[in-house]
């Protein structure tokens, strides 16, 4: 079992930034890729971001792509999702979640929230115009 706590959340003004992070109960983090995942009002949760279990490779939705940046510090064992150039339309409670020990190791890089085993509670993120 792997418990996550997001924080970082708030309000925040269109083109501002804000910076996520996860912490993770499990003393093996290491060994699970991470992803950020997000649930605007009425919508569906979607994809964000995900990071391989060592931090090499990551993986970006085209909504975020070039504003966020997903990053991992294995020996704290938290994650983060850095977010600049804000946007309304970024206005979610945005979630963590690690994903189950998978055979490709380093190279797996899930954007599939079935691939994801342990989730965050949210935290809010507000961007206004």
């Amino acid at each position: 079992q792997v418990q996550l706590v997001e924080s970082g959340g708030g309000l925040v003004q269109a083109g501002g930034s804000l910076r996520l992070s996860c912490a993770a109960s499990a003393r093996t983090f290491s060994v699970y890729a991470m992803g950020w995942f997000r649930q605007a009002p009425g919508k569906e949760r979607e994809f964000v971001a995900a990071i391989s279990s060592s931090g090499g490779r990551t993986n970006y939705a085209d909504s975020v792509k070039g504003r966020f940046t997903i990053s991992r510090d294995n020996a704290k064992n938290t994650g983060y999702l850095q977010m600049n150039s804000l946007k309304p339309d970024d206005t979610a409670v945005y979630y963590c979640a690690v994903a189950r020990p998978d055979w490709r190791g380093s190279y797996y890089v899930p954007r599939a929230e079935g691939e994801y085993a342990y989730w965050g509670q949210g935290t809010q993120v507000t961007v206004s115009s």
